[in-house]
């Protein structure tokens, strides 16, 4: 038995199509970073460094598609027989308004996304200048389900309010890092106590270190 073959799931209309690839890839590749804010904090020997939200996946896998080896009267132009169902992918759906939803599975890789980069090389070419023999190199960009990702993973701010006394030479800045771990969340504290000016508070002021996210029970505003 031979190995199971990559395939491309195209969720174009009603019935979503499948695309197998000719030869399975030799490899691929998954990336994944994160974003940070780095903000100095006066007195501290070292920045603060706060999470600012994940970015995409992707996935990086190279093609391979030849129509030499079939036999003289089966050389077709590779563009036509293969790599242009692949380069169709970027193209938009005129029902949805945006390239379809893909879904490439490989054994347990499944990886939901859309096509978001292709390079193509051709590397052979028949008598009369056809190509024959192609690599595609493609990117695909993981596509999240908001709904599904918000059930599996809880976000939500651990309840709270607790009372702060000011410190000498202490900020708002300072004292949103101590209880939120995030220095720009000074503002629900500034609201909360009805400071207008964040730098006008006193060593010895008692301060509301409200939950988080707070809204201003006058203006409505949720902040934080």
């Amino acid at each position: 038995m031979g190995l199971e073959k990559a395939k491309i799931k195209v969720f174009r209309n009603k019935e979503p199509k499948e695309i197998t690839v000719l030869f399975n890839p030799e490899e691929y590749t998954i990336n994944k970073d994160n974003n940070f804010a780095v903000q100095g904090i006066p007195g501290l020997s070292a920045p603060i460094v706060q999470f600012v939200n994940g970015n995409l996946r992707t996935l990086e896998m190279e093609l391979f598609f030849d129509t030499w080896d079939r036999g003289p009267r089966l050389k077709k132009d590779v563009r036509t027989e293969f790599t242009s169902k692949i380069i169709q992918l970027m193209e938009i759906d005129s029902d949805l308004h945006a390239p379809p939803l893909l879904v490439v599975s490989w054994s347990t890789l499944q990886f939901r996304c859309v096509l978001a980069r292709v390079n193509q090389k051709f590397t052979m070419f028949d008598g009369d200048g056809k190509p024959v023999r192609a690599r595609l190199t493609c990117t695909f960009n993981e596509v999240i389900d908001p709904e599904q990702e918000a059930r599996e993973v809880n976000r939500q701010t651990v309840d709270f309010s607790k009372a702060h006394t000011v410190m000498q030479d202490e900020t708002l800045s300072a004292i949103a890092t101590k209880f939120y771990n995030d220095p720009r969340a000074w503002r629900p504290i500034a609201v909360a106590n009805g400071i207008d000016d964040p730098s006008s508070i006193i060593p010895g002021q008692s301060l509301l270190i409200p939950s988080l996210p707070f809204t201003d029970p006058q203006s409505r505003e949720v902040v934080g």
